[in-house]
């Protein structure tokens, strides 16, 4: 199981972390274009750094995540900069919540668009996903756009399973994530944390018995990777707590 690692602020005090990481890792590199992050790319000199992939954001008044509910113009931007690149599509609602309402209008649209876009792209698509995957949750979450069957468009699922925002419990947690192992193998991936905050600024950190917990649990269901949230919150204390694991 490889230990991978979200950026949502990519500065250099928050890249700087990398130096401390000393097995074989992937990055997510959040950034508003491809130019901006391809520039961000070519500075990331780490050994262990294996594979960067890229993670759109959109303006605040865009949506800032990728969703039918985001505006048109912005999900047509992102699809054609990304044409021959791996992608990290970032399935949340969107932070300007007004836009539920004001970018509805929209929405069959959006989620065709969408849906078009997964369906023929060449490379690999990484959708980030809330958590848990099944029950009425996904019939819900798939109709509203923001969960997508591997299976149908070859997607690579990363839950969000972020127990110090919202802890399920260790037996619900083991439950789900078996459940997503079974049926989708290695295109079903985990998201642990939060060890940082993130654009909200009140996200709760995880406690290293938390995580810990979480890490073992994955690692026992045979995930095939595992992407902290986010490596500027890395420190060598959870280094060590990530490798006792691994």
């Amino acid at each position: 199981m490889i230990v991978s690692f979200f950026e949502e602020f990519p500065t250099k005090e928050n890249l700087e972390k990398l130096k401390i990481i000393d097995f074989p890792t992937k990055l997510y590199i959040a950034s508003t274009s491809i130019k901006e992050f391809n520039k961000i790319k070519s500075k990331i000199k780490s050994e262990f750094v294996k594979e960067i992939i890229y993670w759109p954001l959109l303006d605040y008044n865009e949506g800032y995540w990728m969703s039918p509910l985001s505006k048109r113009k912005a999900l047509q931007r992102i699809i054609k900069e990304v044409e021959d690149d791996d992608v990290m599509w970032d399935c949340e609602f969107p932070k300007k919540r007004s836009l539920i309402f004001t970018n509805f209008y929209q929405f069959f649209m959006n989620k065709k668009l969408i849906k078009k876009f997964f369906k023929e792209h060449k490379k690999t698509i990484y959708t980030a996903e809330y958590f848990p995957e099944k029950g009425i949750n996904e019939t819900i979450l798939k109709w509203l756009g923001v969960m997508y069957e591997p299976s149908t468009y070859g997607n690579k699922v990363i839950k969000m399973v972020y127990s110090s925002m919202h802890d399920k419990g260790e037996s619900f947690i083991k439950k789900e994530v078996n459940f997503g192992v079974r049926n989708y193998n290695e295109h079903f991936l985990v998201g642990l944390g939060t060890i940082a905050t993130g654009i909200l600024g009140n996200e709760p950190i995880i406690t290293q018995e938390l995580l810990k917990r979480d890490l073992y649990i994955c690692r026992n269901a045979n995930v095939s990777e595992v992407i902290i949230f986010r490596l500027g919150g890395l420190n060598k204390e959870l280094i060590k707590t990530i490798k006792k694991i691994f």
